[in-house]
């Protein structure tokens, strides 16, 4: 079993920063991609950005040049450096981890407002 623990949600005003962290424990695979995907009320989930266990990164073309993806010293950790933030950045950001099967975190409130 996966555990999956995301901080660092908040509100912040347009133009501004937050920088979220997901931290994994648990039976974790050497091998595997670590994600985000936010959601806002009666919408899908979007994938925004992931990070494979070599560090090799891809983002979403909405969030591309503005938030960059990394894993900390400990391998299971990961954050969302989030900058320029918009209004439209504004959901739920949830935490993936993707091995033999998808875990998912609890989610944190991202909320850009002025």
């Amino acid at each position: 079993q996966v555990q999956l623990v995301e901080s660092g949600g908040g509100l912040v005003q347009p133009g501004g920063s937050l920088r979220l962290s997901c931290a994994a424990s648990g039976s974790i695979a050497s091998i595997n991609v670590m994600g985000w995907y936010r959601q806002v009320p009666g919408k899908q989930r979007e994938w925004v950005a992931h990070i494979t266990s070599g560090g090799r990164t891809n983002y979403a073309d909405s969030v591309k040049g503005r938030f960059t993806m990394s894993r900390g010293s400990a391998k299971n950790t990961v954050y969302l450096q989030m900058n320029t933030l918009q209004p439209a950045d504004t959901a739920v950001y949830y935490c993936s981890l993707s091995s033999s099967r998808m875990y998912w975190g609890q989610g944190t409130q991202v909320t850009v407002s002025s």
